[in-house]
């Protein structure tokens, strides 16, 4: 009776840890996938200062919803906010006489990604989205740094099968030194050696995209041609 008691007993203890290593297991799991990615900014080296001066100094073209931002208005028939979200700013228009309001969401990261690529880059918004809206929203993500000078609005678009087309060339002609990171993949169709797809963002306040891709932006400023790297990753477009 005694042994029976014992071998109940080891029996529980065996799965009480493995219980408790599954736990374990799916909470180091879970810590890992929300740790924080750090990007430490260096002074540069002799050698990538001389690299850097010998190349030419590039575009980065950068979309605005669900790449930089996303934004819903009371009107919008399905919220893709969780209900209570506070929004980081809002934008007022007024379209075809009716005035809208904006709650625009930043994606998490996106002021100091902005701040370091600025350095890196000449950078450019083109957006699918109206004039009106498009450009109060990158007044606000510039917020008086001066870094969002130049922008292109649906106007610049080209419409294709019920999306828009965004033509680089009209921004640069050279393409060796220009590329976009957009989250529709049929925005760069065109261009698919100039891209950098990124996720679509909604409202993840767990999301690392944008710090993810300062190491990638950071050694592609030293190309001579951008295409060179960028046409390597072509399989992640998801347009073939």
């Amino acid at each position: 009776m005694f042994s029976l008691v014992q071998m109940k007993f080891r029996a529980l203890l065996v799965l009480l840890s493995k219980v408790w290593t599954c736990i374990c297991f799916m909470f180091n799991r879970q810590v890992r996938a929300y740790q924080p990615v750090k990007y430490e900014l260096f002074p540069l080296s002799p050698v990538s200062r001389h690299r850097l001066s010998i190349v030419q100094r590039k575009t980065l073209v950068l979309d605005l919803d669900e790449t930089l931002i996303h934004s819903h208005h009371n009107a919008m028939p399905k919220n893709t906010v969780k209900p209570g979200t506070p929004h980081d700013f809002t934008v007022k228009v007024t379209i075809d006489r009716h005035p809208v309001r904006f709650f625009v969401h930043k994606r998490p990261h996106v002021d100091f990604f902005l701040d370091v690529v600025s350095q890196w880059y000449d950078l450019v918004v083109f957006t699918a989205s109206m004039e009106i809206y498009g450009a109060a929203v990158a007044d606000k993500l510039d917020n008086g740094r001066n870094i969002l000078r130049r922008r292109y609005y649906r106007q610049h678009c080209t419409p294709d099968y019920g999306s828009y087309t965004k033509d680089l060339s009209a921004i640069c002609n050279d393409l060796n030194r220009i590329f976009i990171i957009d989250n529709s993949p049929a925005a760069y169709r065109c261009f698919p050696h100039n891209a950098i797809p990124i996720k679509s963002w909604f409202s993840d306040p767990m999301d690392i995209s944008l710090l993810s891709l300062l190491p990638m932006l950071d050694a592609l400023r030293f190309t001579n041609d951008v295409r060179s790297v960028l046409s390597r990753n072509l399989h992640l477009h998801g347009l073939w």
